[in-house]
């Protein structure tokens, strides 16, 4: 008897400890930016806090090929289509397709997009910056276009939150595991922080945590001395050649007016923002420099104009992003 009762209270010890750890740590699982899951760092320490514009469910709308007055062509900077809501609330039918869908500009796009029934003026052609060399290479080489249904454009996107709350996540539904590895690089941040000459630090095969100047001006999470960046970003400026190629691009598509939009990764926005590329790109193809609207508001103290926790704009990021191309877009016609 004695020994089923010991028995009994070390499994019941073993469950009150284990249910301790598991509410304790669970809840760091939760993830709301890319950069955070990636890192398994805790939106308590990265999450943004400082309420964001609202934006009306009525300016998201995906409108036709055939009804579109713009056709955009993006990435992930354009599938929430928040920048596009500068163009729509004006009155502007945009159609969104994402990279993955139509591949590249290939030589045959004009007569692709007149048989899908596209009869606007204007197209967008949206790439950050870490892809644009990969896009602009395999459009050179296209000759045919093939649309694949790779990604979903046409269903309705949630309103962008205008709310964070990272330290009331109750959120238990994650793993353990993650927990506590995400518990464990908190920790190790913390003991790499403390050094004097602290920088950056490679936390996994994709993500870095480094310091930023005036962090705490320009960002409103906890831990706002340093922000997440993608590691394998480069500091080196985008190669010569490579706004000649896109002008060549813009030619393939005879009739429209063709603006090339590229987004500064967020790591050539805070620390490596002497690049010339948008300079560049801006004379030769009238292109919106983003990289100059970034670093403006960034010397103006603008807070999360990209998250802490991930590698996008906050919505005030896309907003202003969204009037540096309706502006672009203006003076081209």
């Amino acid at each position: 008897m004695r020994n089923a009762r010991i028995f009994s209270l070390s499994v019941f010890l073993a469950l009150l400890v284990y249910g301790g750890l598991g509410y304790a740590l669970l809840p760091l699982a939760f993830f709301e930016g890319d950069l955070t899951r990636l890192a398994m760092l805790p939106e308590r320490q990265f999450g943004w806090t400082r309420d964001q514009p609202a934006i009306s469910p009525a300016w998201l709308q995906q409108s036709s090929m055939r009804d579109a007055d713009v056709l955009v062509i993006g990435d992930s900077f354009s599938m929430g289509r928040v920048w596009q809501s500068t163009l729509t609330r004006e009155g502007e039918h945009v159609r969104t397709e994402h990279w993955d869908n139509l591949r590249a500009v290939c030589s045959d796009l004009p007569g692709f997009l007149r048989q899908q029934g596209f009869q606007g003026r204007h197209v967008v052609l949206q790439v950050v910056e870490r892809n644009l060399e990969r896009v602009v290479r395999e459009s050179m080489a296209c000759t045919q276009t093939r649309y694949r249904r790779k990604h979903p454009v046409d269903g309705p996107q949630p309103t962008p939150a205008q709310q964070f709350k990272p330290d009331q996540i109750d959120d238990h539904s994650g793993r353990f595991s993650v927990g506590l590895r995400t518990w464990l690089h908190a920790r190790e941040l913390e003991r790499k922080a403390q050094a004097t000459d602290f920088s950056s630090w490679r936390i996994t095969p994709d993500v870095r945590v480094s310091r930023v100047s005036n962090g705490c001006r320009l960002f409103s999470h906890h831990r706002c001395q340093e922000a997440l960046f993608w590691a394998e970003d480069r500091a080196e400026d985008v190669p010569q050649g490579v706004a000649e190629d896109m002008a060549r691009l813009a030619g393939r598509l005879p009739g429209l007016v063709v603006t090339w939009v590229v987004v500064p990764n967020k790591t050539t926005a805070y620390l490596y923002p002497e690049k010339s590329f948008w300079d560049r790109s801006e004379a030769l193809l009238h292109a919106p420099n983003l990289l100059r609207m970034a670093r403006h508001q960034i010397a103006q103290g603008t807070m999360d104009l990209y998250l802490g926790n991930n590698t996008h704009f906050s919505t005030e990021g896309y907003l202003l992003m969204g009037q540096a191309i309706r502006d672009a877009m203006q003076r081209a016609r």
